[in-house]
């Protein structure tokens, strides 16, 4: 296992999170999306995640909308 720590901001607020994962290198359209799901994963926010065969750059632009912004891997 892998451990990452990103920060960002969520609405302007700054936050961090630390994620343990198998892979060995975490891109930062990847970090993105699992601040996504972290904060907006739930059944009735589902319509809010970008689709399966997004982007990078969707991804991350999904995420602003979203307010999440400045994520930075640590």
């Amino acid at each position: 296992m892998h451990t990452y720590t990103v920060r960002y901001l969520l609405n302007g607020q700054p936050a961090s999170h630390t994620f343990e994962l198998k892979q060995n290198a975490l891109a930062l359209h990847e970090a993105a999306l699992h601040l996504m799901v972290l904060h907006f994963g739930d059944g009735e926010n589902s319509l809010v995640m970008p689709p399966a065969d997004a982007t990078p750059q969707q991804i991350l632009a999904q995420a602003e909308v979203l307010g999440l912004s400045q994520i930075q891997l640590a």
